[in-house]
């Protein structure tokens, strides 16, 4: 029996997430968008309430507090459906963005948000409160009314423009004037101007033509043997949703800016594609058969390392970007006022030695499970040598780690696991696709990182394998040297570790990553993956029940929707950072596997 909270958390991050691969929007539990970047994931928002409640902009069909607001997404989808009801008139908005496959082939997918409203019964009195702030909300967004639709257009600093075509009468919208509903109506945002005018017939046709695609989508993942299907499926569509069709690059999540506590400045922008999150989900989405995801990925990859002695970042852009410089927009009072808002991402330029493993791990279980597909092969074997160098050049200095330290480097011991993650798949990839010729070379290699860790990482003080060498700290992320095959579950130091981890960083339910301080102090919010992980482990050491207990539990911290962000409030339970999140789901649906029935 799932534990499931009954009432959305007040003043939590109760959104829907809906997208196309291209973009999407973040919808709150009362209708209203709050983000919106368009034309794509990482372009300047056209509705950014979620980052300053006054200038940010939004989307809202609004009624009079008569009316009781639900929301869900209609089953195997990615469309949210939020419905309006006083019990005498009642409605229905009905929100998505297109995606479907057109008759040659390619997909059709616009920079578009259609919201249809659906009369239930009588006739439901609505206003239309429509305030979009172009680029950022920078400069001043000037709305009016064309024959054909709404245009909203910027032009002082920047130049931008936003569409609105409907079939609702314009200037009672701008006046946000009481509209009667008396049959379905449409509103359909573009950052393009149609060609020809649009009508609810063809809105509802891209209804149904998206509502296809997803449930096409949806029949393609397996059903498990587990009481988690649907919060599995759930997790899957939201990792979908996190997928840059046009390069295969994977965003560890859509927004940007939301804090891991309110009121401090762990504020980070996530639109872009971290090789450490997106090789861990194209993993998982591996297992659920998606194997398009995938392959789209490790292109992404290849065409990011064209030559042999190409520097690997930790992070890129959707479109491959190198250069991610921050900077922060000052006149965005933040979540919650929680400042700075910062667009780009300082950590690009971070050495993180954990990330040749991750992405390894994640070439070696595609070369593994399709062996067969050669097409790719060479180039992903030049990949495989390129990081062996790499690894072997540089296994042995420190880095800033998975958490992306700001100040001095450690040997982190994530880091080094990662390291000998990178050339043990890279043995087994020789093995598979060139009957172990380079692997005999590198087995002293992987000996030599192994002893490392064992020998550095090991502390008999607090009985764990500790952050980093030399220290007593203890860090959620070193309960990943089971699941990567370093150790096993049942040796006494891991069931020590997870034991000890449990003691020092387990809190209301919750983990934490660490305890000790960083570049901003002490963390004070759990990293919602962390416990993921932890989860994982107590299941694999055997304490299942305990195990299947606390991930019930943490399931019931989701939103209404079952999403989650980044982080979680040890007290309130509030969701905390960027939403959703890859990281978050991913975890989500490794743990959910091991409850088979």
């Amino acid at each position: 029996m799932h534990l499931k909270q009954s009432t959305p958390l007040e003043d939590n991050l109760n959104y829907g997430i809906i997208g196309n691969c291209k973009s999407s929007a973040l919808i709150n539990e009362d209708s209203s968008i709050e983000w919106c970047c368009l034309p794509q994931f990482d372009s300047p928002s056209v509705f950014g309430k979620i980052l300053d409640e006054k200038k940010g902009g939004f989307f809202k069909i609004e009624c009079d507090v008569s009316y009781e607001i639900t929301q869900k997404y209609l089953d195997k989808t990615a469309i949210l459906i939020t419905r309006f009801d006083n019990g005498e008139d009642a409605f229905q908005l009905v929100d998505f963005m297109p995606r479907f496959q057109k008759d040659s082939g390619v997909y059709y997918a616009p920079p578009e948000v259609s919201r249809l409203i659906k009369v239930l019964k009588g006739n439901p009195m609505i206003k239309v409160n429509y305030d979009p702030k172009l680029e950022y909300a920078q400069g001043d967004t000037k709305t009016y009314v064309k024959n054909d639709f709404i245009i909203s257009i910027v032009d002082d600093e920047r130049y931008d423009t936003l569409t609105l075509y409907t079939d609702l009468d314009k200037k009672s919208i701008l006046n946000r004037d009481t509209i009667k509903l008396d049959k379905d109506y449409f509103l359909k945002i573009s950052y393009n101007e149609k060609i020809k005018p649009f009508s609810i017939d063809e809105v509802k046709f891209e209804f149904e033509k998206t509502k296809v695609y997803w449930l096409n989508w949806c029949f393609k993942t397996p059903t498990f043997d587990n009481a988690y299907n649907h919060q599995i499926l759930r997790s899957a569509i939201t990792l979908k949703l996190l997928t840059f069709e046009k390069t295969g690059a994977i965003l560890a999540a859509a927004t940007t800016s939301l804090p891991e506590t309110i009121g401090e400045v762990r504020n980070w922008d996530y639109r872009f594609c971290w090789i450490r999150d997106a090789s861990m989900v194209i993993k998982v989405i591996a297992k659920l058969g998606h194997q398009r995801i995938v392959k789209k990925f490790i292109e992404f990859i290849i065409d990011l390392i064209p030559d042999k002695d190409e520097k690997l970042q930790i992070m890129y852009g959707i479109n491959g970007e190198k250069m991610l410089t921050e900077k922060t927009l000052d006149h965005l009072s933040g979540y919650r006022g929680s400042k700075p808002v910062r667009i780009g991402n300082a950590a690009f330029i971070q050495r993180q030695n954990d990330i040749y493993g991750i992405l390894m791990d994640a070439i070696h279980f595609q070369i593994e499970k399709y062996s067969d597909e050669t097409d790719r092969h060479e180039e992903l074997w030049s990949i495989v040598k390129s990081i062996v160098w790499v690894v072997e050049h540089n296994w042995k200095q420190a880095d800033k780690g998975i958490w992306e330290f700001r100040k001095e480097d450690r040997h982190f011991t994530f880091s080094k696991l990662l390291c000998w993650v990178a050339v043990d798949r890279a043995i087994k990839i020789s093995e598979i696709i060139q009957l172990g010729k380079s692997a005999k070379k590198w087995e002293a290699l992987r000996t030599n990182i192994y002893n490392d860790i064992i020998e550095n990482a090991w502390n008999d003080k607090v009985q764990a394998f500790s952050q980093s060498y030399g220290t007593e700290h203890l860090d959620a992320s070193v309960l990943l040297m089971e699941p990567y095959g370093f150790i096993d579950a049942k040796d006494p130091k891991y069931v020590k570790t997870v034991n000890a981890i449990e003691k020092e960083l387990s809190h209301e339910g919750l983990l934490f990553r660490y305890k000790n301080d960083d570049d901003f102090g002490t963390p004070s919010s759990s990293f919602t993956v962390c416990t993921f992980w932890f989860i994982n482990s107590l299941y694999k050491i055997g304490e299942r029940e305990k195990s299947k207990l606390m991930f019930d539990q943490l399931l019931s911290y989701s939103n209404h929707l079952g999403l989650f962000s980044e982080d979680i409030d040890f007290r309130s339970k509030r969701l905390l950072g960027n939403f959703p999140q890859a990281y978050s789901h991913l975890a989500l649906i490794d743990t959910a596997l091991n409850f088979s029935n």
